[in-house]
């Protein structure tokens, strides 16, 4: 599928070098991305419901949720935005160090769209980045908004 708009995507990210490392991939991305950045869970909430200075937010196509955050955990969050039926559409992909089963799992039984666990290796960060563009940004049909 070729877009021909900026894609919205929010990334819930407290590490300014994770932040950085996708902002990075995305602008060599093939796809535009409108990256927009919380450093944590209760901003990636105002985010989503536009209160406070996200006020005119746009509604992200794609949520890159790390887990384990200040204020509001990933899960927390997570659980939030699909128990919420005008936000429950938007896919969330969880990025986060863990490979725990037990975070694999309770992301999964709160209705994550995908677990990806983050490389170590700079250059494994940026394909990841690269691929997750490339699999929800050209392959999947992201629902409309």
């Amino acid at each position: 599928m070729q877009y021909y708009k900026k894609i919205d995507v929010l990334l819930v990210e407290d590490n300014p070098g994770d932040v950085r490392l996708t902002q990075e991939a995305l602008r060599e991305g093939k796809v535009a991305v409108n990256l927009n950045v919380a450093r944590d869970g209760i901003e990636a909430v105002d985010f989503l419901y536009r209160r406070g200075k996200f006020e005119d937010a746009p509604r992200p196509e794609l949520i890159l949720l790390d887990l384990n955050l200040p204020r509001r955990n990933g899960r927390e969050v997570l659980s939030q935005i699909k128990a919420d039926p005008d936000l429950r559409s938007i896919p969330i992909v969880v990025m986060t160090t863990s490979s725990a089963d037990q975070d694999v799992e309770t992301a999964y039984s709160l209705n994550a769209n995908c677990f990806i666990t983050k490389p170590l290796e700079l250059e494994d960060y940026m394909n990841m980045i690269h691929s997750i563009e490339d699999f929800w940004f050209t392959q999947a049909t992201l629902p409309p908004h």
